[in-house]
């Protein structure tokens, strides 16, 4: 494998950017599981990705940037900003930490804590 696992996580968000879902699920291992702040149970990565779909429809284009990112021999934690154009014009951004673990060069886990970022 060419690629350290944190261009692979990198990857999984680029080419969730680019509306790929089926290429972030071919990066999953079978049993894959996310996580979210919002209360909810974990959902597995088929479930997740069935729920993001629709922002292919919705939103007109959505960059991560990675703010910074650390990584072990199987785990990734990164702070990012999502920031998303809607057709309209209208922006707007949504600060996060993500955590991703590898079970070989695949996600195995992935959790996300979304937070609101203070005003400077």
């Amino acid at each position: 494998m060419s690629k350290s696992i944190g261009e692979l996580a990198t990857l999984c968000l680029r080419n969730l950017e680019a509306y790929d879902f089926d290429g972030v699920r071919a990066m999953c291992t079978e049993k894959a599981t996310v996580w979210h702040n919002d209360g909810r149970a974990d959902q597995t990565i088929d479930e997740k990705l069935e729920q993001l779909r629709p922002l292919a429809g919705t939103v007109g284009s959505l960059r991560f940037d990675i703010a910074r990112q650390f990584h072990s021999a199987d785990e990734v934690l990164q702070q990012h900003v999502l920031r998303l154009a809607m057709p309209d014009g209208s922006q707007s951004e949504v600060h996060a930490a993500m955590y991703f673990r590898f079970d070989g060069y695949l996600i195995d886990r992935m959790e996300e804590y979304v937070y609101e970022a203070g005003t400077a």
